[in-house]
């Protein structure tokens, strides 16, 4: 591998402090893995959507609360159930008898950090609702469209051992979350922390940004090179995983987008200037995984017994990683 991949390469200190101190202001609040919080940190650089799949009482909530408020962006929780309205989402148009003309009421979506609790829990129809905001960062109402605030992430959860009054994602949906995580459960120390707190008062996360300044360290994120060495190593990923037997669905030309945006948003992280091939495989996972489907098992007709975590990593072990 050629010298400028191999060396090192520092960023401005200011970053490097910034990003510092966001990963403590979330910490303070929510007990979880540096891992997760990078991940989480990893989708707000590169402007991608999170989709969080675990079980209740995790601390989704607290998470993406903690971090609207370290990123000083507005914040809204929507509980999607079976009843909520696409308007209910995206806002609607009301006639205004004194102007003689319709405005436009705008809807939970515009805000910065839109925590989606159970989106599985809504008709696809009101799903779909949020598919333009995710990709277009605007909503259409009525004709006339209307730009969402900058930046905008929306944290969608649910509960990936309750299918009872569910309505899977259609993979279309699916495709447009940058990274799928799991919390899981707490650590013995961080679990004790939580035990203490019970009954108390915590302290809100430090505020360190403001709306502004998130849309230009993206900016900084995103102007992180990417050697064609390490273009070839993302390119040999996804080709492998559309001719892999054991899946009926490979990773889309959008998953290739989102896995240079998201190893360039964990190089920032790590304060390079440059992607080396251990932000890829440091993001792949969570980047891919839920984009692929495995194929079919010829005995049952059904979806195969094996994940598409475990086929991914059999595909990742047969790749050569760039030195």
């Amino acid at each position: 591998m050629s010298a400028s991949l191999s060396a090192v390469s520092k960023m401005d200190t200011a970053d490097v402090e910034v990003l510092a101190r966001l990963r403590d202001s979330v910490a303070s609040v929510f007990h979880g893995t540096p891992e997760l919080i990078d991940h989480l940190l990893v989708a707000v650089l590169a402007g991608g959507h999170v989709l969080i799949e675990d079980v209740p009482g995790v601390g989704k909530s607290t998470l993406a609360q903690a971090l609207a408020t370290a990123l000083g962006c507005s914040f809204t929780r929507l509980q999607f159930t079976a009843d909520l309205l696409p308007s209910d989402i995206i806002g609607v148009n009301v006639y205004d008898n004194s102007k003689g003309e319709f405005q436009f009421h705008p809807g939970p979506v515009f805000c910065n950090v839109l925590l989606a609790d159970e989106i599985n829990r809504t008709p696809p129809k009101t799903q779909s609702s949020l598919l333009e905001a995710m990709n277009e960062a605007q909503v259409s109402v009525d004709g006339r469209l209307h730009p969402l605030p900058q930046p905008f992430l929306v944290l969608a959860t649910q509960n990936p051992f309750e299918s009872h009054g569910t309505f899977p994602l259609p993979e279309s949906q699916v495709d447009r979350f940058l990274v799928r995580l799991q919390i899981g459960y707490p650590e013995l120390e961080n679990e004790r922390l939580l035990l203490r707190e019970a009954g108390r008062e915590v302290p809100a996360a430090e505020q360190i940004l403001d709306p502004e300044s998130v849309v230009a360290l993206q900016k900084r994120a995103m102007a992180v090179s990417l050697h064609p060495t390490i273009e070839d190593f993302i390119l040999a990923i996804l080709r492998a995983t559309r001719t892999t037997p054991g899946l009926a669905l490979g990773a889309s030309p959008r998953a290739g987008q989102a896995l240079v945006a998201a190893s360039r948003a964990r190089a920032f992280l790590a304060s390079r200037d440059f992607v080396a091939p251990d932000d890829v495989l440091a993001v792949v996972e969570p980047v891919l995984a839920h984009r692929l489907l495995p194929a079919p098992s010829p005995e049952s007709g059904a979806r195969g017994s094996r994940s598409s975590v475990a086929i991914l990593r059999e595909i990742l072990a047969g790749i050569p990683v760039p030195r």
